[in-house]
């Protein structure tokens, strides 16, 4: 979890804690004892901070990704007060005892609604006066060194470049004044620029890794990264086009056995089935409409490469016309696809058309969270083109999955590229709590309407 996310949450609780407590005495006065016993008080706190920080990730006030505008910024903190209203009023009902009074509730939203604005307006601007960066010095000043730099430059809420350092006989694919010197020097350059991590981006280490600094840097208590294994942490994707077999080979990660396969399997059909049955009302007039609007089929079923390259035939709401690749053949859609109608379209956007697909996952054929099944077509020009592409199918395809939440409708090889990075980020990293969180980021995606074409 970023850095930013963290102490944005930390805050919120402490602000939402004030809040109360300071509402609670504008409503009582001194005799707030006698109203509320202290641990009452204390459940109160606890639950009001709960709800306001949920809310808060729910509305993505704590997403590194998006910048808000002033305007944006109230939306977001207004929408997030009214989801919290709504989750404690549930809360209230099932659980009376805790009830908390109108005006004491009322008062502590809007001034916990008020001081949020205040401190997320101005929260980048405190945390780069405070150096909560992390100061980051590149060891390398070739393409990959450009490479850190560009991602170091993406993520500058975590991260902060102090420079780079040359090792022997580099050509610079850098300006010359960001070099802050030899590799000679660097446990003095890190204790001199405050170093927390050292990124080294050597296009090629074989004889040239400078062993004796490097191991002197570490027991000083500067952190030593692989260019590989920072751009995963900050990025939340694998480098894929500078990855190595003996990288795979020998990384953590990618423990998928038997025991967390059944695990997750079970989670697939526990979750699949309540969601078809909460669904059930909605599918019939979906049908209807998809009727209404166009001519053809209510349900569209296409080919798609699953686990282990395995074939089977995936199940969508039909959202194009009946005849839309007749003339063209398996293509992309492209963004405002003129084969799409009207009501595929809504369906396309709330993500509506993919509820078949929970079919799929009874049967086993995918699961809620994975790579996205790709089609035959593709995928063998894609394996083609893309290093490591076969490799996501180690996993069942999902309905949703990492790639999904992180990164826009893919149309493209260059799309698909990136999507990938994410995908075997997904793979070495999976975990039952990662997809409990894929499919919490999910629902939000779904909320704000992105990434759907």
């Amino acid at each position: 979890m970023k850095k930013r996310t963290v102490i944005l949450a930390i805050f919120d609780v402490l602000l939402a804690v004030t809040a109360y407590f300071y509402a609670t005495l504008m409503r009582f006065g001194l005799d707030t004892a006698a109203w509320y016993p202290a641990s009452i008080m204390v459940v109160h706190a606890a639950t009001l901070a709960a709800a306001l920080v949920l809310a808060s990730y729910f509305t993505e006030l704590y997403n590194v990704n998006i910048r808000l505008g002033r305007t944006g910024l109230i939306l977001r903190v207004s929408l997030s007060v009214a989801l919290t209203f709504l989750l404690l009023s549930s809360t209230y009902y099932v659980l009376p005892e805790y009830l908390l009074s109108r005006g004491v509730l009322f008062h502590t939203l809007l001034m916990f609604a008020l001081c949020q604005y205040v401190w997320h307006r101005y929260a980048d601007r405190l945390m780069r006066m405070s150096g909560l960066r992390s100061r980051c010095l590149i060891l390398g000043v070739g393409d990959r060194a450009v490479k850190m730099a560009e991602t170091i430059a993406e993520h500058s809420d975590c991260c902060k470049l102090v420079g780079f350092v040359n090792p022997n006989g580099y050509n610079l694919e850098i300006p010359a004044d960001q070099v802050v010197g030899p590799v000679a020097n660097l446990p003095e350059i890190a204790a001199a620029q405050r170093v927390a991590c050292i990124i080294v981006a050597l296009s090629e280490r074989r004889g040239v890794l400078p062993v004796k600094e490097l191991l002197h840097c570490r027991f000083a208590g500067v952190e030593v990264l692989d260019a590989i294994s920072f751009y995963e942490r900050v990025t939340g994707r694998l480098l894929v086009t500078d990855i190595n077999p003996a990288w795979f080979i020998y990384s953590g990660g990618f423990s998928i056995n038997s025991f967390v396969r059944f695990h997750k399997r079970l989670l697939d059909v526990v979750l699949a089935t309540a969601g078809l049955l909460f669904t059930a009302p909605v599918l019939p007039l979906i049908a209807l409409a998809i009727r209404l609007d166009s001519n053809g089929d209510v349900f569209f079923t296409q080919t798609r490469v699953g686990e282990n390259g395995k074939p089977f035939k995936l199940y969508k709401f039909r959202s194009m016309r009946q005849d839309a690749e007749v003339v063209s053949g398996a293509v992309w859609s492209p963004e405002d696809d003129p084969r799409i109608t009207t009501v595929g379209r809504f369906l396309r956007k709330s993500r509506l058309d993919e509820l078949p697909q929970l079919f799929n996952v009874l049967r086993g054929e995918m699961s809620l969270v994975g790579p996205r099944p790709e089609r035959p077509e593709f995928v063998s020009s894609l394996e083609e083109e893309i290093p490591y592409y076969s490799k996501r199918h180690v996993l069942k395809p999902g309905i949703t999955g990492w790639a999904q939440v992180m990164y826009p409708y893919g149309a493209s090889v260059e799309d698909s590229l990136v999507k990938l990075k994410y995908d075997l980020y997904y793979i070495k990293n999976f975990s039952l709590f990662f997809d409990i969180r894929i499919i919490v980021d999910t629902i939000k995606v779904v909320l704000f309407g992105r990434g759907g074409r």
